[in-house]
Formats: structure tokens, sequence, C-alpha cells
């Protein structure tokens, strides 16, 4: 059975099909369909300036304040937090920068009930999202009508409704981090869902800062040395074959980031590679490539010991560094019978990769 946020107003529910529905409710459940995407065309990116909020919380005496009066639990001593007790929509500028600050050094941060959902498509953009950075139009996935900021996550009953999930597989999981081929990937992220399955659906973390430090100090050192090329041809070719419903918005690019790089606010280093989007590494044979990558890939993914598992509930809100995290929906849910799952993501890009 879905869970279904029901609005104190009269906000839209954001949709796939080129439109924007009002939310109806009858007796607790939301009348909606999800289908196919409008063809849409989005320019290429252009380089743009990024200053990080959270740089402004450094020199503040209590960059914490913000919390004032909440509940907050550390999901594990080093990496994700949960808060209960204050409403993300009253933040101020000072309390987004301080906002900034915490998530960077969390990694994934997750809000309960948040009237985020009550708000407009308008203020969850502008007066938002792109406080944290100019907001990424996904190229491969449909979009909102006015709306092309919003990336639709949706997964129900109907065959490749999720473009990762491969029900050949023995496993739903793909760890990634968002669009890492952007020459300018994304940095802090939000995620809140109109419905969820009563069970499951959950969100997976990694800490790629803490799976850089259990690495050893001279293999920390060799892959300092190193770059990796980051595609996204493969998650374009997928849309062309007619799944996320068949768009390809803008074409596809490949960029080459370090394999390890430092955060402009907290100065840690973070391992920045993952299986979706990294391909190769700049200088190596195949052979040498693909045994590092591979190494790193399951030391992510095998990392439980600094790794989080976030539960959807109504009115849940998460908000993650795509800059040193990896994540992935983990489908354990039968849409058919536990219900479906439908949200946003709001995805602001930051500065290009450094070490």
């Amino acid at each position: 059975m879905t869970t279904t946020t029901t609005l104190t107003q009269a906000q839209p529910v954001l949709h796939l099909n080129g439109g924007v529905e009002t939310a109806k409710t009858v007796d607790g459940t939301k009348t909606q369909t999800n289908p196919g995407a409008p063809e849409l065309q989005a320019p290429p990116l252009e380089p743009f300036e990024h200053t990080d909020p959270g740089l402004a919380a450094l020199n503040d005496p209590e960059p914490r304040s913000f919390l004032q009066g909440a509940e907050v639990i550390d999901l594990t001593p080093k990496f994700g937090s949960e808060v209960e007790g204050i409403q993300l929509s009253k933040l101020d500028q000072k309390g987004k920068s301080q906002l900034a600050l915490f998530v960077a050094q969390r990694g994934i941060v997750v809000f309960r009930d948040q009237d985020f959902l009550d708000q407009s498509p308008e203020w969850q953009l502008n007066e938002w999202g792109s406080t944290f950075g100019r907001l990424h139009i996904h190229p491969t996935s449909g979009q909102p009508k006015d709306y092309p900021e919003f990336h639709l996550v949706y997964r129900d009953a109907k065959p490749k409704s999720a473009w990762a999930y491969d029900t050949q597989k023995l496993s739903s999981t793909v760890w990634h981090s968002d669009v890492t081929y952007e020459a300018q990937p994304p940095g802090l992220t939000t995620l809140f869902l109109y419905d969820t399955p009563g069970s499951g659906g959950d969100t997976g973390y990694v800490s790629q800062v803490e799976a850089y430090n259990r690495l050893s100090p001279s293999f920390q050192a060799y892959l300092e040395t190193l770059s990796v090329v980051h595609s996204g041809v493969e998650q374009a070719e997928y849309s062309r074959r007619g799944n996320r419903g068949g768009v390809v918005k803008r074409e596809p690019v490949e960029n080459v980031h370090p394999l390890v790089r430092r955060h402009p606010v907290t100065g840690e280093k973070a391992l920045f590679v993952n299986k979706q989007f990294s391909r190769r590494i700049v200088g190596l044979r195949t052979e040498e490539s693909d045994a590092i990558l591979n190494l790193l890939y399951t030391h992510i993914a095998q990392g439980h010991d600094f790794q989080i598992r976030a539960r959807w509930k109504p009115r849940t809100v998460v908000l993650w560094d795509n800059r040193v995290t990896a994540h992935t929906a983990i489908g354990d849910f039968d849409p058919a019978k536990d219900g479906f799952r439908h949200g946003a993501r709001i995805t602001p890009q930051a500065e290009k990769p450094t070490l």
C-alpha cells in the first residue's frame, strides 16, 4: 500500500506528463497517473562561478544555531544524521548557510515532519534550491511543464519505470553520485516524496570521505595522482532505447575529474568514483584501470560501517552532499502490491571538482 502525503494547501503534484496536477485526496489517497514525458530540448551547460554558501558559516561562532530546539540523532558516529523539530522552510540565509555546512560535515541529513510539500514549486526552486547553486536540468528524464529543474523519481508496476532497475540482476542497488559526468556536478541535493510504499523503498547512502580514509596512505597517495573519465553516454543511450520515456533533452557529455577530490568547505578528501558514470582511469591500461576501479566499487558497496539507510516517512526531506557521498535506491518492494514511489529531486550544481 502506498503511503501518501496529504497536502495542507492545494500545491501541485509534479508529473512527467508535461502538465502539473493539483493534489486530490480521497479517503487519504491521491489520484494520479504516471506517464510519458514530452519531447524537450535543453541547451548545453555553460561554466559558472560557484561559491558554496557553507563557507559563510565557517566563521560563525555558533554554526549549528539553526538546530536550536531540534532533536538531532547521529545515524553513525561520522556519517548521517536525522533531525526533528525545525522547519527548513523557515530558515533565513544565515540558517541555510549553517545548514550547508552541517550537511557537508555529516554527508546526509534526514529531516522529518517538514512542510516542504506545502510550498509552491516556485518557492522550492527559487527560494530554496537556488540558494545552494545553479539548478541542474537533467538531460535524460522527463519534466513537469514549466518546471524543468525538477528531476522526478517514479517507480510503479510498469516495466522500466526506473532506469537503473534491472530485474535480471540479483540486486537493484546501483551505488552512484548524481550526474558526475557534468563539468560541474551537483553539491547539496534535496529529495522529497509525494508517495512511498508503506514499507521498503529506502535510500542507501555511503560516505566517500570515510571510504577514502579507510585506504592505506600509500594507496591514497597514488590515487591522488589519477583522473577518471565520467560519461553520460550510456544513460542517454538507455533513454533512446525507449526507457525513461525515451527522452534525451541534451546531448551526452564526458568529463575528466580527479579520482580524489577535496570538499571546498570542510577541506576533507573523498573518493570521486561511481560505477554508474565512471568509465576509465586516464593514462592506465584497460586491465589496470578496471582492477583499481572495481576494487573501489567493491570497497564502496561493502562499506557497511560507513553507510546508512534512510527510511522514508510522510513529510520527510533528505539532503545530501553529492560531492562526498554516493547513494542507491533500494528496490525491496513490489509496486503492484506495496504501492509506488513518486517524488522530486532538486539538484543544484557546484564547483568543478579539484584536489
